[in-house]
């Protein structure tokens, strides 16, 4: 623990003193607490920055909060030249001084900036402040030390804070004193791979001089992949190392340029060293680590800095226990598909989202079979990993004849992920095992407790009977959902937890089976059709389909749209409203009939869907209607009668009954047997046509029961809120369902919740989510390298047709805009995004295959699309004109 003076020894830090010492400085205690070879200095604290700044940022500060990009540059100078300008007193200068010459005479140092926002496990700020390498002599610490505060105001540390969400007002700077290592070879050290995420690899990149080098960008280093177990060198890349910085006498750096050479610049037993240090420091801090370190001209490796790295993807804490240190043994390896990207869902889950997914999760594995021993945890296949839901498939891909067939599957969901599957398959860990039994006994327990081939032969035989049993599992759902008025709140949780632990997950086999009737019905046609009519024919039967929630939905809000453009009033409210306002008079009851009314029917429909509405913890349209507000003012903008999506739909309807025509034709046509076929192939296209678009009914019917779990949750947290165990009701989802009970009894839990809001919100920042997780931590699709065409992206075909305009990229379908003609790029798709669909031109997403969402609904509308395509909303620009080609699956940008 540091003592009040403003000045102290580095070894004296200790792990609570993140606020007086900065994130830099408190890994520096750490690592020299654990005995880790870290160069002698000192730290001068936040307070001596805050003493000498006082108030002379007060106005500046109010202004950064809100200023756009160009003026946050002209307040970051500002600030900068105030704290260069500001007198230091003399105790403080005082007390640095001596520091320094308790190091040694005229000893050369590093002076590196320590933010109190700096080097976290949610937010590294890598590289945002400055660090003053060979620093002579106390007047040139003094500067250094000056120069590091005003850094806490660069425009790239304050664009970064920005981004970040924090507060500037709440960060402060401490600065570090270190003695500078004489490096002979300097760099920096991963203790996890980076790009793969590969746990049990450490990444080393290293060149001769100081470090400076390498973590500027200056050289191209040597880089070293190691295995953290073994030593084993698995890789090394010799870089050109063209230049070096090297300290100056007298104080200063200086880069000179060298001769490139061509042999690695560390040697085995150096590479030894550096790994010891990586699995000391993984074992310091339970996670993997960014460092830096040097080894000085007598062999001596020092470690000057280390950091969380906060791009790697959490793993199950069960998997691995520290970075570098994975576990072994013939089962160590898992695999894990990440269950709620495949259903379009990128952001994480909510608290008591994840526990309705264990909960459903509990469901199935007893129709299985396989009860878990504890309801609330979920079967044991069921992991959370950054707050997002994995399933583990490892038993799956070591059994040789189910793995074909889940890799088929995934074929037809989602194409990318099954390449990741297929090359798996190189992967020895994940071999079938020769002692694997036959799968068909459970197959045919969950088939004969579901009864879902008597359904399927029923689609068949009766589509029109199908249609009317699906209405009456849709109205039995709904039943079961009335829980009485005068229910208590403990009632309303145990009602919460029955139905979605027993009846939930029925829809599916409930329902699905009369869909599955219609895409076989559409392959049986597609086999006895001739073989050579083309299959953009096949597609288009797909057009226009009946019976499809989303798009009925998408239609009803369309004609809603219709009406309000019709009143004068009601138009000139949306349009001129912004949106938030607008929904602010809703909630009021004051916009103009036309449109309170309409949008009040609308939701009484249609308001338990949502964004991201498989998390019960995300609001739901009747919770705040903005979104839809918004979307209903993005249809005023359409003046084109053509465009209108009614006529759309309409068209696509004529098309697909044109396309049942000529298959129907042709197969008459196609030999002796060709009447009699063409009969079964009609029959078959018939079937299809009603039945398909019941693909998207469980699915409705699931969000339908988590809504009505989450309205009920609201209630419980009304109560817990009475007992003083919450501050909002909505707090409640920001818990599972054992603290749920806790609040009812009045247990505080507000602390819990602050907890669980704050990693939430770090999470909602991340941008890429892994298709498939290793237990060792990496990611396979990192492992896969496929070339696209020139100038294009690649993904996988979704619905044909091609077209050109400008890409508009949207992450959150909440507030989006989308001009009619544009190109929607987005991450994935769900029936909350499906609004936007009526005013694009095409669709690209990173995720999804041809029965993905997103592609079903662009394939009844007629719009190209592409879907599959990595890093797609990285890659393209709002405001880019591109090609988008959705038979080909390529995109093409100009």
């Amino acid at each position: 623990m540091v003592n009040k003076t403003p000045v102290v020894d580095l070894s004296t830090i200790g792990p609570d003193d993140l606020t007086a010492v900065g994130g830099k400085a408190l890994n520096l205690g750490r690592m020299l607490a654990a005995g880790l070879p870290v160069p002698p200095g000192f730290c001068v604290l936040t307070p001596a920055y805050r003493s000498v700044l006082g108030d002379r940022l007060t106005d500046v500060l109010p202004g950064l909060a809100t200023a756009g990009p160009a003026e946050r540059v002209q307040l970051a100078g500002r600030a900068r030249d105030i704290v260069l300008a500001a007198p230091v007193p003399p105790e403080l200068t005082g007390a640095i001084a001596a520091r320094y010459r308790s190091l040694g005479a005229d000893v050369p140092v590093a002076v590196r900036s320590s933010a109190t926002a700096e080097d976290l496990p949610g937010a590294s700020f890598a590289g945002q402040q400055d660090t003053f390498l060979n620093v002579v002599s106390v007047d040139a610490v003094l500067d250094a030390v000056r120069r590091c505060w005003a850094s806490l105001w660069t425009d790239r540390a304050v664009s970064y804070r920005a981004s970040q969400g924090i507060d500037h007002a709440e960060v402060s700077l401490a600065v570090v004193v270190q003695r500078l290592v004489d490096a002979e070879v300097a760099g920096v050290m991963f203790t996890a791979d980076p790009v793969s995420g590969n746990r049990g690899q450490l990444v080393i990149d290293a060149s001769p001089g100081l470090g400076e080098s390498v973590v500027s960008g200056a050289v191209n280093p040597d880089r070293f992949v190691v295995d953290a177990a073994s030593g084993a060198v698995v890789e090394v890349t010799v870089g050109d190392k063209r230049t070096a910085v090297r300290s100056v006498a007298g104080g200063g750096t200086r880069t000179e340029s060298t001769t490139g050479p061509t042999d690695p610049c560390l040697t085995p037993d150096q590479l030894g060293s550096l790994r010891r240090l990586a699995v000391a420091v993984a074992r310091v801090y339970d996670s993997p680590q960014d460092t830096e370190w040097a080894i000085d001209t007598a062999g001596t490796a020092w470690l000057t800095q280390s950091r969380a790295i906060t791009t790697l993807f959490p793993v199950p804490s069960s998997d691995v226990r520290a970075a570098g240190v994975p576990r072994h043994g013939p089962d160590a390896a898992r695999a894990y598909l990440c269950a709620s990207l495949a259903q379009g869902l990128t952001r994480p889950i909510t608290p008591m989202g994840l526990a309705a997914f264990r909960l459903i999760a509990t469901s199935v594995a007893t129709l299985a079979g396989h009860p878990p021993a504890d309801r609330h945890r979920g079967p044991s296949g069921f992991v959370a990993a950054g707050q997002r839901v994995f399933v583990d498939i490892t038993p799956l891909l070591r059994h040789a004849r189910v793995r074909r067939v889940v890799v088929r599957v995934a074929g037809v969901m989602e194409a990318r992920t099954k390449a990741v599957l297929e090359h798996l398959e190189d992967d020895p860990r994940f071999a079938p095992e020769e002692a694997t039994g036959p799968a068909w006994p459970l197959v045919l327990t969950v088939l004969a407790r579901t009864r879902a081939p008597l359904r399927l032969l029923h689609g068949l035989l009766s589509p029109t009977s199908a249609l009317l049993r699906v209405d009456a599992i849709e109205r039995d759902v709904h039943a079961r959902w009335r829980i009485p008025a005068e229910a208590t709140p403990q009632e309303r949780l145990d009602a919460v937890e029955e139905r979605l632990g027993r009846d939930t997950f029925l829809v599916m086999p409930g329902v699905f089976p009369y869909a599955a009737a219609g895409l076989l019905s559409i392959a049986v046609a597609q086999r006895l059709a001739p073989a050579d009519l083309d299959p953009v024919v096949f597609a288009q039967v797909r057009r226009g389909l009946p019976h499809n929630v989303t798009t009925e939905m998408d239609l009803d809000l369309w004609r809603l749209a219709g009406q309000i453009g019709a009143d004068p009033e009601g138009a000139a409210a949306l349009t001129a409203l912004p949106v938030d306002e607008a929904a602010q008079a809703y909630a009021r009851g004051t916009l103009p009939p036309v449109v309170q009314q309409g949008l009040a029917g609308f939701l009484q429909t249609y308001g338990h869907r949502a964004v991201a509405e498989i998390d019960l913890g995300m609001p739901r349209w009747r919770d705040d209607p903005t979104h839809l507000l918004g979307v209903l003012a993005n249809y005023l903008q359409l003046d084109d009668p053509d465009l209108a999506p009614e006529r759309q739909f309409a068209a696509g309807a004529v098309i697909a009954e044109d396309a049942v025509e000529r298959i129907v034709r042709a197969t008459r046509r196609s030999g002796p047997t060709g009447a009699l076929r063409a009969v079964v192939v009609g029959l078959a296209l018939h079937r299809a046509r009603v039945l398909i678009g019941l693909r998207e009914r469980p699915k409705a019917l699931w969000v339908y029961a988590l809504a009505a779990a989450r309205a009920e949750l609201q209630r419980v947290g009304e109560a817990a809120v009475t007992a003083g165990a919450l501050a909002d009701p909505d707090d409640i989802f920001f818990l599972d369902l054992e603290q749920a009970r806790q609040s009812l009894r009045g247990i505080d839990l507000r602390a819990a919740v602050r907890a669980n809001r704050e990693a939430y919100a770090v999470e909602l920042r991340r941008r890429h989510i892994p298709r498939v997780l290793l237990s060792d931590g990496t990611e396979p699709e990192t492992m896969i390298h496929t070339d696209a065409p020139d100038g294009a992206l690649l993904g996988s075909p979704a619905s044909v047709g091609v077209v050109s305009g400008r890409a508009r990229v949207v992450l959150d379908p909440a507030g989006a805009y989308l001009e009619p003609g544009e190109i929607l790029v987005a991450p994935s798709t769900d029936p909350g995004w499906t609004p936007l669909f009526l005013t694009a031109a095409g669709l690209v997403m990173e995720m999804g295959g041809s029965m993905s969402h997103g592609a079903v609904v662009a394939r009844e509308y007629g719009l190209p699309a592409v879907v599959g395509v990595p890093d797609a909303t990285s890659r393209i620009s709002t405001g880019q004109w591109v090609t988008v080609d959705g038979a080909a699956g390529t995109v093409v940008l100009a």
